[in-house]
């Protein structure tokens, strides 16, 4: 079933006020931009999770307590989609980026010992029973009315590190392997490196088909463009590419495709990470084009030298990415002079993926570049609220934050992990815009937070 584009982007839509703000504003000691209008953390007694006044958190998943399908929630949660299922119940897919080892994440137990309760033939990587593949996704199914888990359950098992994905218009989660692990003939069956598809009706675990032709690399997250059906991908590696994958059917992926990877226009080779020497400016818009790739399924883990040979542009740890009404912003981890972070913006041509594009080409811009720890810390996931808002996790293993752009264009704090050094993971809300929910990697938690988001984001 297709959902209404004007739906769809109730989940994905983003503005162009954007993240332009980033070498202007700084953050104080506190963690609130300095200037007027900043919010106010309110310090947790708990010492967890840091909220504006108003706020509050509930952790709703934690690592190890048993599902409804019997199996135990995987450690390390990552990336997130938010659906909504026909008695209006939000349905959330999560992501767990775990290997085979160590068990302690494992879904089956300290000792596999609840691998029997799941029929084998649909794990992707079984490990000779031994030692399966350990990432993988949940699927949580949560009233929002009552604030409770309704049902809990293993959705995709046998992948390695599933780390982040996308949301689909058809309502499914694209999941991806950041992991590029080969078989090896002892508990290794299969390649890894690949995207599975999770439909958001799924009741139970369902079978893992990796669809090949989106390539073999260490994926990261992936957005669809609901005008076309194209799929855009990080990779991420310190000097990884951009990827489009052009379906020969909208959403049937599994009917394979063309994948190529971003270059410049007349800037061939270029390197956009600004490390040694600043090679992009901010917004510059620079006229892209897209090369054709071969050997997608990459037995050398090659696309990204392939690719860039070819005269792709290379990147800085492609991470979050998320696709707005005709632009497409993600973000470069550890992008700049100082390795703080970059977004970029993609605008897609009006002829997209046609033979046409050539003469009226997509536009990259280099749209932020933090100068430093306090402004933004490693950008890692994003995404947007339903009004428009964006939201960034940060991934720094120091002091880690949820950052949000309002409509205004500044940036405010709005989480601090004080429980641990872990990430903040999958931020994503609700299409009713009631709930954000994040994960706290490390400590297994999903925690879902609801305030008053009208008073604070100034929605009428």
């Amino acid at each position: 079933m297709s959902i209404p584009r004007r739906k769809f982007l109730q989940q994905s839509v983003i503005t162009s006020l954007g993240f332009s703000f980033l070498a202007k504003h700084t953050f104080s000691a506190a963690g609130t931009r300095k200037g007027t209008g900043a919010i106010k953390l309110v310090p947790d007694p708990k010492g967890y999770m840091d909220l504006p006044e108003g706020f509050s958190y509930k952790i709703i998943s934690k690592a190890g307590s048993q599902m409804s399908d019997g199996l135990l929630v995987p450690g390390r949660p990552d990336g997130m989609g938010a659906f909504q299922d026909e008695s209006g119940r939000v349905v959330l897919i999560r992501n767990h980026e775990n290997s085979p080892v160590p068990l302690e994440n494992s879904a089956f137990g300290l000792q596999n010992e609840l691998l029997p309760k799941v029929n084998g033939t649909k794990l992707y990587d079984l490990g000779k029973s031994v030692k399966p593949g350990l990432g993988g996704t949940t699927t949580l199914v949560y009233d929002e009315t009552k604030g409770e888990v309704v049902k809990e359950f293993m959705s995709l098992a046998g992948t390695y590190r599933n780390c982040a994905g996308g949301v689909t218009p058809w309502k499914s989660w694209l999941t991806c392997e950041e992991d590029v692990t080969k078989a090896n003939g002892s508990y290794t069956w299969k390649d890894h490196g690949y995207v599975f598809e999770v439909p958001s009706s799924a009741k139970s675990l369902i079978a893992a088909e990796p669809i090949k032709a989106m390539g073999r690399f260490n994926h990261e997250a992936v957005a669809v463009d609901p005008r076309t059906g194209i799929i855009y991908q990080t990779e991420d590696r310190p000097d990884g590419l951009i990827y489009r994958f052009i379906p020969r059917k909208k959403s049937k992926l599994l009917a394979g495709g063309k994948l190529q990877v971003l270059a410049l226009k007349d800037r061939k080779n270029q390197d956009t990470r600004n490390w040694e020497t600043i090679d992009v400016r901010q917004h510059e818009k620079m006229e892209v084009e897209w090369l054709d790739i071969d050997q997608v399924e990459s037995p050398e883990d090659d696309l990204r030298y392939r690719g860039f040979e070819q005269g792709a542009a290379r990147f800085a740890r492609g991470e979050g990415m998320w696709m707005g009404e005709n632009e497409l912003f993600f973000a470069c981890t550890n992008g700049g002079p100082g390795r703080y972070g970059q977004v970029f913006k993609y605008t897609p041509s009006v002829k997209e993926g046609t033979r046409r594009e050539r003469s009226r080409p997509g536009s990259l811009e280099l749209f932020a570049e933090s100068p430093g720890k306090s402004v933004l810390h490693m950008c890692d996931n994003l995404t947007i609220a339903p009004w428009g808002d964006i939201f960034i996790c940060e991934d720094n293993g120091q002091l880690n934050r949820v950052h949000f752009i309002n409509k205004k264009g500044e940036l405010n704090l709005f989480a601090i992990n004080r429980s641990s050094t872990s990430e903040f993971t999958g931020g994503v809300f609700s299409l009713t815009g009631k709930t954000f929910f994040v994960n706290v990697q490390e400590n297994g938690d999903t925690v879902a937070i609801t305030g008053p988001w009208q008073s604070l984001l100034g929605i009428q």
